[in-house]
């Protein structure tokens, strides 16, 4: 079986990520390993009084954020394809990248944002720092409007 690692951000074109993923995977017998980076700093505010820890606001956007991973795992499953997910804090394209040596992955599926001519904006900072970085071949899905 082939290993897909599919980062998601729960923008608005999340949704075409998974479906080009999901296709991909089935036409190659492969299970997909859904990842979402939450940022480090989720409960942290500044205000008059400096830097505040509120840990309920990063409980509560945590909790949040596994249950639309849930709901993705599910519609990636009802298309016959394995999947599991995990959450993890940090910087996002060095967690991706250790998240897919540690699964073996065969591939790294992102998208492209189609925006404009301009790299950056095209594929996308983190698209571009996973192609630079990664070891691993990266399936860059063009998804537009």
């Amino acid at each position: 079986m082939v290993n897909i690692v599919l980062p998601v951000d729960f923008g608005d074109k999340t949704e075409q990520l998974v479906e080009g993923a999901v296709k991909f995977a089935k036409q190659i017998n492969g299970r997909i390993f859904l990842i979402h980076v939450a940022p480090s700093d989720i409960g942290f505010a500044i205000g008059d009084m400096g830097f505040q820890y509120f840990p309920e606001v990063e409980e509560n956007e945590i909790r949040e954020e596994l249950i639309q991973l849930n709901k993705i795992q599910q519609r990636i499953l009802a298309h016959d394809v394995d999947c599991e997910h995990i959450l993890k804090q940090g910087i996002a394209k060095d967690i991706i990248l250790e998240h897919a040596e540690a699964k073996k992955a065969d591939f790294i599926v992102m998208g492209s944002h189609g925006r404009s001519g301009i790299y950056d904006v095209f594929v996308g900072s983190l698209t571009k720092g996973i192609t630079k970085d990664s070891n691993i071949p990266v399936l860059v899905l063009p998804i537009h409007e």
